[in-house]
C-alpha cells in the first residue's frame, strides 16, 4: 500500500537550494511555526492549546504580543477575489495578493484573519479607524483568535476555521501595506455596487 500525502504537504513550493545551504523540510518548518504560535502562551496554558487542537482542531491563543490579526468581512475578500463563497479560488487569490503571508478563513462567521506583525493595530491606527465602518477591525492586545492546527488547510464543515493561506514558517506574516491594498480594492469594488444598487 501506498502512502498517501498529506494535503498541507501539497501547498508548500519546492525550495531549490544553492550548495551548502541547509533546507529544512515542510515538517520541520511547521513544527517550528507551531512552537511560534504556541510561544504566545504561558508555559502552562501550551498543554491546553495542544490539547485544543488535538481534540478540535481550533485552539484559542491571544493575539498582540507576536502576532495581531486583522478581521475582514468575506464579502469584501468576495468582492476583490470575485468570488460568492469562500473556496479555493479564493484562497490562491488571497496567496498571490498577499505574497503568502497566512491568513485564516471562518466560513461560518463569513470572515477572513489575516495575520499581521502585532504592531499593526498600534501602528495603523487612524486606518484601522476609518475600516471599522466596513466591518474591519484590527486585533491586537486583549483579544483572542481560533487558530486552527497548522496542518487544517481546507473547509471541513466539521471544524470550521482553516487556514486559507497556510503559515508556512515561524514569523512569517501578511505585509501590513498589502493587506492595506486589499482593503483598499475590497473597499472600492464594494462601494461600486452599493452606486449601482442605489441608481
Amino acid at each position: 500500500m501506498e502512502p498517501t500525502a498529506r494535503p498541507w504537504e501539497a501547498l508548500l513550493r519546492p525550495v531549490e537550494s544553492l550548495p551548502g545551504v541547509l533546507v529544512h523540510p515542510a515538517a520541520d518548518r511547521r513544527l517550528a511555526a507551531e512552537q511560534w504560535l504556541l510561544s504566545t502562551l504561558a508555559d502552562d496554558a501550551r498543554a491546553r492549546a495542544r490539547r485544543e487542537w488535538t481534540d478540535h482542531r481550533v485552539a484559542v491563543l491571544p493575539l498582540g504580543t507576536l502576532v495581531s490579526a486583522v478581521r475582514l468581512p468575506a464579502r469584501l475578500v468576495l468582492a476583490v477575489a470575485g468570488g460568492r463563497t469562500p473556496s479555493a479560488d479564493v484562497d490562491q487569490f488571497l496567496a498571490e495578493v498577499l505574497d503568502d503571508g497566512p491568513v485564516i478563513c471562518d466560513p461560518r462567521g463569513l470572515r477572513y484573519y489575516a495575520l499581521v506583525p502585532a504592531s499593526m493595530p498600534a501602528t495603523w491606527r487612524a486606518a484601522a479607524e476609518e475600516w471599522s465602518s466596513a466591518e474591519i477591525e484590527c486585533l491586537g492586545r486583549g483579544c483572542y483568535l481560533g487558530v486552527p492546527r497548522l496542518d487544517v488547510v481546507d473547509q471541513d464543515p466539521r471544524v470550521g476555521s482553516y487556514w486559507s493561506v497556510p503559515m508556512e514558517s515561524a514569523a512569517r506574516l501578511c505585509g501590513p501595506m498589502a493587506v492595506a491594498r486589499l482593503i483598499a480594492a475590497g473597499w472600492h469594488e464594494l462601494s461600486g455596487r452599493d452606486a449601482d444598487e442605489e441608481a
